[in-house]
């Protein structure tokens, strides 16, 4: 029993003469001894998250669909595209108006890129300030008819740096249950208590203000301009009313209403005839119809200036780079010198709505502006109605669970004021086509 206990401390000793010569010299504090821990918890390929995306391909590739996401597109997305070397009919752009290829729009981000350069090179209230920048808020808070705009250099990073900022652990924050996730972080960030209301249901609201709303200091009410899973709008003056009387605040996510809603597109406020400063946040995003990158906030005075001192994602963000901020600047005035090409988005659009009711497809409660579902019921359906779509070089994102509800599987429809009743009818007969030939 000697020789195995001798080898053992002979072992050891070797074992501690190595880790001294490995310390600095003169450290003889112990060591504590290795963590033992799961290697779910060490390990990417073991995360949660990875593990879904695993499980999804593996059950796309047994069903031999393959992955619909992150398609490649060889040219500008407008109404058609190039994908694969194929021309396709387009749906799954949000470049509503056909600005993002417009000449006027494109030679303003060379411009722009021309005289300020590549990069503004800080953040903008150390050395990154632009003309741009100031030319592109009053352009954006006089269209909102509002005293102040400030832009962003991210969509998502606006709703979670405003709303991040804005509330502390003793506000709330009411939201639509299928708001975007930029707002849902931003109540996180805030440490503010969160809670959401029925979709579209003002009288749902209400009721949780009438529980709530004295158990708090301040409570912002968040919804969206137009739903781009649903395609439909809230009604605007009833939540006016009702933050009125409960004295919150209303925020509006503008990123896929703005240019696109009402007679001169100028958003949700004009499709409903409600007063810009009836609502106490605007916020829209660049990277749609405004064809640019970013997002931005337009109110009041008071409100843009503490963002612009206060907000983490502005104050310690770089600048928006100026040939992002010049076509989207272009593009607003565009969009009021040619205002033509709004008519005939909303013209194809009420086409599209209609022809695919006349189909029998569900089109759940789209307004018929720019986004309609047609709803299918089943994610493996939508993923291989997509997918036969393509085989036809017609481009259309499927929305799957866990996105929505499985039963809410659908195909979700951008349309764009380039699109023909011709390009409609192809779609629609070769999508009836195919889900025959699934269901027999």
């Amino acid at each position: 029993m000697s020789q195995p206990r001798d080898a053992l401390k002979q072992r050891l000793l070797q074992e501690a003469r190595q880790r001294r010569q490995q310390r600095p010299e003169g450290d003889t504090a112990p060591r504590p001894a290795a963590t033992s821990v799961d290697e779910r918890f060490t390990r990417f390929d073991r995360h949660p998250g990875y593990q879904q995306l695993k499980m999804m391909r593996e059950g796309g590739k047994r069903l031999g669909i393959p992955d619909p996401f992150f398609k490649v597109h060889e040219s500008t997305a407008g109404a058609t595209t190039v994908i694969g070397g194929r021309e396709c009919i387009n749906f799954a752009s949000y470049n509503y108006l056909g600005l993002a290829h417009h000449p006027r729009v494109i030679q303003a981000g060379i411009d722009a890129l021309e005289r300020y350069g590549s990069s503004v090179s800080a953040s903008r209230p150390v050395s990154g300030e632009r003309p741009i920048h100031h030319e592109l808020e009053r352009a954006i808070a006089e269209t909102y008819e509002v005293e102040a705009a400030v832009a962003f250099v991210s969509g998502h990073a606006t709703n979670v740096s405003t709303l991040g900022y804005l509330l502390g652990p003793k506000d709330l924050l009411l939201h639509d249950e299928y708001i975007h996730n930029s707002t849902v972080v931003g109540a996180q960030l805030s440490g503010a208590r969160r809670m959401s209301f029925s979709h579209n249901d003002p009288v749902a609201l209400e009721t949780l203000l009438a529980r709530h709303r004295r158990q708090f200091e301040r409570v912002i009410v968040v919804i969206e301009g137009l739903y781009s899973m649903d395609g439909d709008a809230p009604d605007l003056k009833r939540f006016v009313e009702i933050k009125q009387r409960h004295q919150a605040w209303l925020m509006v996510d503008e990123a896929h209403s703005f240019a696109v809603m009402g007679d001169r597109g100028l958003g949700l406020r004009e499709y409903c005839d409600v007063a810009s400063t009836d609502v106490d946040i605007w916020m829209g995003t660049l990277s749609k119809t405004l064809s640019g990158c970013g997002g931005y906030i337009a109110g009041c005075r008071e409100l843009v200036e503490m963002l612009r001192y206060f907000a983490p994602g502005f104050l310690y963000s770089v600048g928006m780079p100026a040939q992002v901020a010049g076509p989207s600047l272009a593009a607003l005035q565009v969009m009021k010198d040619e205002p033509e090409r709004l008519k005939r988005l909303h013209d194809i659009s009420r086409y599209f709505l209609e022809q695919a009711r006349l189909k029998g497809f569900d089109i759940g409660e789209s307004i018929g502006v720019a986004v309609v579902p047609i709803i299918v019921g089943s994610s493996v359906l939508a993923a291989g109605l997509s997918d036969a779509l393509l085989q036809h070089d017609i481009n259309v994102q499927p929305i799957l669970h866990p996105a929505v509800p499985e039963k809410s599987a659908r195909l979700r429809f951008f349309l764009n004021c380039d699109h023909t009743r011709e390009q409609i009818d192809q779609t629609l007969e070769v999508l009836e086509t195919e889900w025959k030939a699934r269901a027999s």
